[in-house]
This record gives structure tokens, C-alpha cells and sequence, in this order.
């Protein structure tokens, strides 16, 4: 390769290496607004149903403050339970992403990446009933 199509080579790696860090920047950060703005919506889900146990069953307050504290416990492990498992999971779904992408035709792989990028999106904002 002559040296100017190595410079050319090189500013389009440069080029496509800006674009996907753009576009990874711009999903992580997507995914943090998600979260805080889900973050919410789970504390007043769960206050609710809290709310309609306690008078369901005709608690004490000292009852309540008991299966609260055991109902936080309960998340934290929950959550625990999932980061531990996450990666397998991930790991898992990327190897089937790339065997799946490895029969498609490139026009397949651009409508593949689009529609696994909209699942994503969507199991971030736990739509799926997840998280």
C-alpha cells in the first residue's frame, strides 16, 4: 500500500474509532438517565404495594419496620444476585449475536445491529418487566 492510502487507511480508523466512541459514550450515558429516571418510579411502585400489605394484613408499626428492613435486605440481594450473574448473561448473548451476525449478508447484519440495539435499549429502561 502506498503511503498515501496508509494515511487515508488511518484517518478513517480514526474517523470510525471517534464514531463508535461517540455512539458508546452516548449509550452509556442514555442508560444513567434511564436508570435515575426508573429509579423513581420503582421506589413509589413499591411504597404503594408496601402500603397495601400493611393495611391488608393490619400491621403493627413495629411489624412494618421489621418486613421493610427484611424487604430492603431482600433487594440488595437481588441486585447482588444479578451484577454476579450479568456477565455470563452478556457473554452468552454477544457470542449468539456473532454467530447469528456471521450468516447474515452485511445489508442483514446493518438491520441485525439495529433491531439488537433496540432490545438493548429497551431491556435498559425495563420495559421488558425486568429491573
Amino acid at each position: 500500500m502506498t503511503p498515501r492510502g496508509m494515511t487515508r487507511l488511518k484517518i478513517w480508523l480514526v474517523v470510525v474509532g471517534i464514531f463508535l466512541l461517540g455512539g458508546v459514550t452516548g449509550a452509556a450515558l442514555d442508560s444513567v438517565y434511564r436508570l435515575k429516571a426508573r429509579g423513581g418510579r420503582h421506589e413509589e411502585r413499591d411504597k404503594r404495594k408496601f402500603e397495601m400489605m400493611k393495611r391488608d394484613l393490619g400491621l403493627t408499626d413495629e411489624q412494618s419496620g421489621q418486613i421493610r428492613a427484611i424487604l430492603d435486605e431482600t433487594r440488595n440481594e437481588y441486585r447482588a444476585l444479578r451484577e454476579k450473574c450479568r456477565p455470563q448473561y452478556d457473554a452468552a448473548r454477544s457470542a449468539a449475536r456473532a454467530r447469528i451476525r456471521a450468516l447474515l449478508n452485511p445489508e442483514q447484519q446493518q438491520k441485525f445491529d439495529v433491531k439488537a440495539a433496540e432490545r438493548d435499549a429497551k431491556r435498559g429502561r425495563g420495559d421488558d418487566g425486568e429491573r
